[in-house]
């Protein structure tokens, strides 16, 4: 099992979907989890039920994209073990169908919010010589997916922040990982399958990208993000694991 006691983790995009799942699986293990996200009624949910656990919870709102939002949250909870940057958005569309506005919406919440978190945070890590920073790519940052020019081109860019970023703290005590899901049945999926003509046949097309033949669940990607905060993962840094159900393995 592990443990994350006394170390106090924040983690962005936390207020459904994948980031709620993380905040739960850190607080089971023992973490104080911060859950930092712009949807203050979803994320004070979460914080609540992350404060049933012995370590508690907080909720504070964050919009990662907002450089000085980023910096006055790191001054306002202070320093940190723990750093998940799980925000991020999606725009379906070939470059054709892609408009420039929707490529810097992208970047400046998946890249640039990303570094606006960190930068805000790795001080008070390096400070101290020790952090966990796990950064939420795709199997999109590892591969060509079709109709995801911007969403693919941002998470390629975040698998090359994690590994830069690795590098250069490698000897710093900090490490920096990022995980790569393929399709995961979430809130925001299910409510993109409802706009399809047929839903039910969008979700068996979804389901079949990965050859384990359905979409992951929020926790497995969880469960991969509390092995990478642990220190169990003391001799993990600068990967992307992936985590597809066999997407990438065809």
């Amino acid at each position: 099992m592990f443990r994350l006691d006394s170390r106090k983790a924040l983690v962005t995009g936390a207020a459904s979907g994948i980031g709620e799942a993380i905040a739960h699986a850190l607080s089971r293990a023992g973490a104080a989890v911060v859950v930092a996200d712009i949807d203050a009624d979803n994320g004070e949910r979460v914080a609540q039920a992350c404060g049933a656990q012995a370590a508690g919870g907080r909720f504070i709102s964050l919009n990662v994209a907002d450089e000085t939002n980023c910096e006055r949250v790191a001054d306002e909870i202070g320093p940190i073990d723990i750093l998940v940057n799980n925000a991020g958005i999606g725009h379906v569309g070939t470059i054709e169908q892609t408009a420039a506005s929707d490529l810097d919406r992208l970047y400046g919440v998946n890249v640039r919010g990303m570094f606006n978190v960190t930068k805000a945070f790795i001080g008070g890590m390096l400070a101290r010589r020790s952090g966990r920073i796990v950064n939420m790519a795709s199997i999109g940052g590892v591969l060509g997916i079709a109709d995801r020019l911007a969403y693919c081109t941002t998470k390629f860019a975040v698998v090359g922040l994690t590994k830069s970023l690795a590098i250069d703290h490698a000897t710093q005590g900090i490490r920096v990982n990022c995980v790569c899901p393929g399709r995961v049945e979430t809130p925001f999926v299910t409510a993109r399958l409802r706009e399809y003509p047929d839903p039910d046949a969008a979700y068996r097309q979804m389901s079949a990208t990965q050859a384990i033949g359905r979409m992951g669940r929020p926790e497995e990607i969880a469960a991969a993000v509390l092995y990478l905060a642990s220190d169990e993962a003391a001799f993990v840094t600068g990967s992307a694991l992936i985590i597809d159900g066999g997407w990438s393995a065809g």
